[in-house]
């Protein structure tokens, strides 16, 4: 029994280049369903937002027949498709991140330009999928095995390699440039940051910071306190890059 499967856009990304942009016949068992055919192409279901079956939007529990036509389109986190049936829950409007443990240059970036992400370093596959599943946490990873567990319903496939194109790859994919809000968030733990009175920290700070400077921020999570030194040079020069790789497009 036989399917034929074409999938769209930067799905071809996860098919291997003789597969790409082309119909695929796929073999398939009564049991699976169309999101077992998609995934057994090697596309996580995440990373898909419609199906149709036949030119008719379907779910991922739809049961293909022999010979039925299956296209998959990604993600249309920025686009409204109207009436059409999405196979994912509705997208997270008050996005809120997990990132895996490879990404822990993303998830800094993140916090540093105001979003919320989470990034365990002593989690495995099945506790970030959880955390993603029980907190309505969007996924962030590279392991794409671990996108297509049943639990994770809202994921994304990190495809650059460096850390500041990683985030604007995250915003742009997602349509996040109205929800930037750089340094306030702490760098260390995601927590809120807020401006917090020299005297309240005051005992906790180095001799010649607490000399120098008289504006600090704290995390109200962990604690952190921060302040505008020369360090703040370099954050402000990441921010400007970030702002410039999104403007790029």
């Amino acid at each position: 029994m036989s399917v034929d499967i074409r999938v769209y856009a930067e799905l071809n990304d996860f098919l291997r280049p003789d597969e790409r942009y082309t119909v695929l016949r796929r073999l398939f068992r009564p049991h699976q369903t169309v999101k077992d055919v998609v995934e057994a192409a090697g596309i996580p279901h995440t990373e898909v937002d419609l199906v149709l079956v036949n030119g008719q939007p379907v779910d991922f529990d739809h049961h293909p027949q022999i010979g039925d036509r299956i296209t998959a389109y990604p993600v249309f986190e920025t686009l409204d498709i109207g009436r059409v049936t999405r196979v994912r829950p509705r997208p997270l409007r008050e996005p809120r991140f997990v990132a895996d443990v490879n990404l822990g240059g993303l998830a800094k970036l993140m916090r540093l330009m105001g979003l919320d992400v989470h990034c365990r370093w002593d989690a495995d596959d099945a506790q970030l999928a959880e955390m993603s599943a029980n907190e309505h946490r969007i996924l962030l990873t590279r392991d794409r095995g671990l996108l297509k567990r049943r639990n994770v319903t809202h994921g994304v496939y990190v495809r650059s390699d460096q850390p500041v194109d990683q985030v604007v790859e995250v915003i742009r994919r997602l349509d996040l440039v109205e929800c930037l809000a750089p340094f306030t968030r702490c760098l260390r733990c995601g927590g809120a940051v807020a401006a917090v009175a020299k005297a309240e920290v005051e005992d906790r700070l180095e001799p010649l910071t607490r000399r120098y400077y008289d504006t600090f921020r704290q995390c109200r999570d962990c604690g952190r306190i921060y302040w505008p030194g020369s360090h703040q040079v370099r954050l402000d020069a990441t921010v400007e890059a970030i702002r410039a790789g999104l403007d790029r497009f």
